[in-house]
């Protein structure tokens, strides 16, 4: 059986913004920043994943928050596409149906970067 279940938690990357479309729905859209597992190199990477919704409660939420405040979304994978037949454009994001405010003590924070020792030559020789 088919599923498009979405749940992610992180943080808003800056103000939500409304968009009137044709039909007179308004989509609210923002980012969302999630942080990935540390990175092999020591580093913390983070995704930047745009959403949408149509939904007003949602949308009031998530106007309601200010830039790096925590958030859990519920949604779906959409792609869309639209333009000309000739020059079609393909956009991914996530269509949000629930969004709950999250309290920042509940975020775990983000852990210091391993630190990166120099190996002897001999040592990368012998790995290949």
């Amino acid at each position: 059986m088919d599923r498009n279940e979405v749940l992610l938690v992180g943080r808003l990357s800056a103000a939500a913004e409304d968009r009137c479309l044709p039909s007179g729905d308004t989509m609210t859209k923002w980012r969302l920043l999630v942080r990935r597992r540390r990175h092999r190199r020591g580093g913390i990477l983070t995704d930047s994943i745009p959403c949408v919704t149509f939904d007003p409660e949602v949308a009031d939420l998530v106007r309601s928050l200010k830039p790096r405040d925590p958030l859990e979304i519920t949604g779906a994978f959409r792609c869309r596409v639209y333009g000309p037949s000739a020059a079609k454009i393909w956009s991914y994001e996530v269509e949000v149906a629930a969004a709950m405010r999250i309290e920042a003590e509940l975020m775990p924070e983000a852990e210091p970067p391993e630190v990166l020792r120099p190996r002897p030559v001999s040592a990368l020789a012998e790995a290949g």
